[in-house]
């Protein structure tokens, strides 16, 4: 690579940018005054070997960011993941970060609604609302926004399973605003790969949710362009116990089985893959985070490219939401987790993250209260306002050890990524790949345990490590001996199941049966058929049928999922 043609390059970029507006008129100097360069590389001479591999800011193969201006030119969504209890409990917590400084919603949803269940369901009992918000139809959606203008905030909503009626309910909860739908932006995790890898909630076997997926991909490129409808998450898979190098690989492989799907469809890979997001973990070990996250960049770029044929910058570009580790955080001296959680925000901001969830300190314990959700939301804040981050593009860029652990993880993702293919060659004929290779691979997998069997082996091997000492976690193995106060942790009262119970019976005898009977049975008739099922699932919605009743259709019509034993 041309290292000054490069540097040329971004000139002309950042200069442009500049022209339209595109850079904040900010500060961009240090505490003590020094002004600082929008971004820094190899001085003017220099030769560095394999450069093409690190880059430019805003330059293929993307290492160190999408963007020429980086975070000058517009900094990380601040986007707090919350629900409990009933919509308007959660309402008034979204309210509150609004009002405070958060600039998108993620919304948490309780193990009923993960699973497609109505609040009640008998094996819904004792579960409403406990680990995040009930919603059983459009009318609780109507409440959870209620104030809230949908069209002018981003909105993410975590959920796979059942992703494609909740994302309807959503629909018609913007259209009740009075919202054009055209205009929305957002996130649906939609994931369904990752469910049998890690967090295991699936509704139905892998084909008929890869259906509903390829349903909503189409839907989403042509009437709501500017909404993500997957994020592939590799959060569950680093949570469930993988190491970094396996969520990467895990999580694109996931990513390019959906790229697959998309192809399948007939849809334009230039329209369709900008609408792909990702959603990873940031754990513990500050550089190798920040690695993971520059590598995911790259890997992203050059598959779409060079295997899938994807021409445009932005079909190519890998666009990410983070969290910081819930699995890191220790009941132990839980003021401690305030530290883990800084320290996990800053790699993830440091690897160009797109926007940043941060955990609350009493997570560990129960779902966070509103002082711990609001030293979480200060914790952004502090790094965005304060530490100088935001100052240059990819600071860490041409370190020696950020780039070494980078191409590490390629170079081990690239490993897993031959091995799934190895399973395809399995699964069928070599060279036969109707759903395409990745994702016959991927399929295989999850049928013989490869994806299970890694992640659970990583997570022995560190819990062996820690009972060891050799991986230390402070108050847990190391320094035990502080006594932490106990925390007034959030507690999800009882009633909200029962006003939840009650509230649904009330809706259930108000609404017009037989327009919900109409509709179910349109959603029947297309699921046995072949038809995209988005229309009959909005029409569904839009007569309070009941997330439960959506998806007892199909599971009535496709059978349930059990996943093979294994020992």
């Amino acid at each position: 690579m041309d290292i000054e043609a490069g540097r040329e390059r971004w000139v002309h970029r950042y200069a442009d940018a500049q022209r339209k507006g595109q850079v904040r008129d900010a500060d961009f100097s240090t505490l003590s005054g020094l002004e600082v360069d929008p971004v820094y590389g190899p001085r003017p001479g220099d030769q560095v070997a394999g450069f093409e591999r690190i880059g430019w800011p805003g330059e293929y193969p993307f290492t160190r960011g999408l963007y020429p201006t980086g975070y000058r030119g517009r900094e990380w969504t601040i986007r707090q993941f919350a629900g409990f209890g009933n919509a308007r409990q959660t309402n008034e917590r979204y309210r509150m970060i609004l009002r405070r400084g958060g600039g998108g919603l993620s919304v948490a949803f309780d193990m009923p609604t993960l699973m497609g269940r109505d609040s009640d369901d008998p094996r819904s009992l004792g579960e409403v609302g406990h680990c995040g918000v009930a919603i059983d139809s459009a009318a609780d959606m109507d409440i959870l926004f209620e104030g809230i203008p949908l069209e002018q905030v981003t909105t993410s909503m975590t959920i796979s399973g059942p992703a494609v009626p909740m994302f309807c309910m959503y629909l018609v909860a913007a259209e009740r605003q009075g919202a054009d739908l055209g205009r929305l932006n957002g996130t649906l995790q939609t994931d369904i790969f990752k469910e049998y890898i890690a967090q295991k909630e699936w509704l139905f076997a892998p084909e008929p949710h890869l259906r509903l997926i390829g349903d909503l991909m189409a839907y989403c490129a042509e009437h709501i362009p500017a909404y993500k409808p997957l994020s592939v998450s590799g959060y569950h898979i680093r949570e469930a116990g993988s190491t970094a190098a396996q969520e990467l690989a895990f999580t694109l492989a996931d990513g390019f089985g959906y790229v697959e799907l998309g192809l399948s469809r007939g849809l334009d890979i230039e329209k369709f893959a900008p609408g792909l997001s990702f959603f990873f973990d940031a754990h513990i070990d500050f550089f190798e985070e920040i690695a993971k996250f520059r590598a995911a960049r790259r890997i992203w770029a050059r598959w779409l490219r060079e295997v899938y044929g994807a021409k445009t910058d932005k079909a190519q570009w890998l666009r990410f939401h983070t969290q910081t580790a819930g699995v890191s955080l220790t009941a132990q001296q839980p003021d401690n987790n305030i530290v883990r959680t800084a320290i996990e925000a800053l790699s993830a901001v440091l690897g160009g993250t797109n926007s940043l969830h941060t955990n609350a300190l009493d997570e560990v314990l129960a779902l966070p209260s509103e002082r711990a959700a609001q030293i979480a939301l200060s914790t952004q804040q502090v790094i965005m306002a304060e530490t100088g981050v935001t100052n240059v593009a990819d600071p860490l860029g041409g370190s020696w050890y950020v780039e070494a652990l980078t191409d590490r993880l390629e170079a081990e993702a690239e490993r897993v990524f031959q091995r799934i293919k190895d399973l395809a060659a399995l699964a069928v004929p070599a060279g036969n790949h109707p759903i395409g290779e990745m994702t016959s691979g991927i399929l295989r997998g999850i049928e013989d345990g490869y994806f299970t069997g890694e992640i659970a082996d990583a997570a022995f091997e560190y819990q062996q490590a820690l009972e060891k000492g050799d991986k230390k976690m402070v108050g847990v193995n190391v320094h035990t001996d502080v006594t932490a106060d106990s925390l007034e942790i959030l507690r999800v009262s009882h009633e909200v199941e029962i006003e939840q119970r009650q509230t649904l019976a009330e809706r259930r005898a108000q609404r017009d049966r037989s327009a919900v009977d109409g509709t179910l049975a349109e959603l029947r008739a297309v699921a046995r058929g072949e038809g995209s099922l988005i229309e009959p699932m909005l029409a569904a919605a839009r007569a309070e049928a009941t997330l439960g009743e959506i998806c007892d259709v199909l599971r009535e019509e496709w059978g349930t999922y059990t996943e093979p034993a294994r020992f």
